[in-house]
């Protein structure tokens, strides 16, 4: 079959090289390994995780967590975390899922528990969402007593407290290892601070934290029981500009048709836009914005150039690329351009598919 969209490219031994990374780094320091599935979106790369010992995940929503479920993961997995604030209009569906799988969810706020008592069925494990400096959701630790009356309210019939989770997502507009660092130390702290108060209540507490670069990054994971990074298996332009990867280890490319070329420019129009990449941003040195790099595709893959190209504008089906001397001259009309993207998790959500460099396609969930 002749493919004439874009599509998303997939490089699995790239792929199962982070996993292998992360999943050393994890055992290295007794750290439970729990990906976040929210990046792939696939049964199927999923169970490429099971090879290096996986045997629980984090997903993004409920409809994530049933489909890995339904998907016969029940039998697999031994518990799964949504790591999303619980929405209690779900509750329903929660019960339901909570029947058939070890189901973790997660309380960021006291007024959800009372209608979480009312109206589960099932028993439900949670976690409780602690802001460490990035601000989107979760209980800051001078707000201890919030986590008090959460902890009082629960009904320990319906829900069974598994411990402290956090996100420090702020780590992804790090400026330098620095930055990321004293992010990592913060978190680190602040869980710990946590674990002391809680310990002697709650035995098998767990400490879970998840941001990729942190993960990627750090050597110091002490007083932390998980780790839950899910970007790292594809990576992008967004970690490799903070310094959490090398280019060589970003795992998905886009694949392009070249559709036009501009001589007075020396730039090359391609059939691929904001609704194939998302509308992620990055900018150079200089300040110019750029929405991905080219890269030389190849019969297994792609080649990084010496000279870079660059993506300079998305609209919604088209994308420009300001190309350099080589590739504007290399380049046909009916060619494919291959194209990192900023935010590989982005990107995958956009396409709901892959296509390995021989031409198998994997599936997503697509719902």
């Amino acid at each position: 079959m002749i493919i004439t969209d874009p599509y998303l490219l997939i490089d699995k031994e790239k792929c199962l090289r982070n996993i292998q990374f992360m999943a050393d780094k994890a055992k290295r320091h007794n750290l439970t390994f729990r990906p976040h599935l929210k990046t792939p979106q696939s049964a199927e790369i999923a169970n490429w995780y099971k090879d290096f010992g996986v045997t629980k995940i984090t997903v993004s929503s409920l409809k994530m967590a049933e489909y890995f479920a339904s998907d016969g993961w029940t039998i697999n997995w031994e518990d799964v975390t949504i790591a999303f604030p619980v929405n209690i209009l779900q509750t329903d569906r929660i019960s339901k899922l909570a029947s058939k799988i070890n189901l973790n969810i997660l309380i960021a706020c006291d007024d959800v528990v009372g209608h979480l008592n009312k109206e589960l069925t099932s028993k439900v494990n949670f976690f409780i969402k602690i802001d460490t400096g990035y601000h989107r959701s979760g209980i800051e630790l001078k707000n201890i007593e919030e986590i008090e009356s959460i902890l009082k309210k629960t009904d320990k019939n319906k829900l069974v407290f598994k411990g402290f989770l956090a996100h420090s997502g702020h780590s992804y507009n790090a400026k330098s290892f620095e930055e990321i660092n004293a992010i990592h130390n913060y978190s680190l702290d602040v869980m710990r601070e946590l674990k002391s108060t809680y310990i002697d209540d709650y035995p098998d507490l767990i400490t879970s934290i998840g941001d990729t670069p942190s993960c990627s990054l750090m050597e110091d994971f002490t007083g932390i029981n998980e780790i839950r990074p899910g970007n790292f298996i594809f990576y992008d332009l967004a970690q490799w500009k903070i310094g959490s990867c090398s280019l060589d280890k970003i795992a998905v490319a886009m694949s392009c048709p070249v559709i036009s070329k501009n001589r007075d420019r020396q730039e090359i129009l391609v059939h691929g836009g904001g609704i194939h990449f998302a509308k992620d941003v990055s900018s150079l040195e200089d300040g110019t914005p750029y929405y991905g790099f080219v890269v030389k595709l190849k019969d297994k893959g792609w080649e990084i150039p010496d000279k870079k190209s660059y993506v300079r504008a998305l609209c919604q089906e088209h994308g420009v690329i300001k190309a350099s001397d080589e590739l504007f001259k290399d380049t046909n009309i009916g060619d494919r351009i291959g194209i990192l993207p900023i935010h590989s998790c982005m990107t995958a959500d956009c396409m709901k598919k892959y296509y390995t460099p021989f031409g198998d396609e994997i599936s997503m969930m697509n719902f």
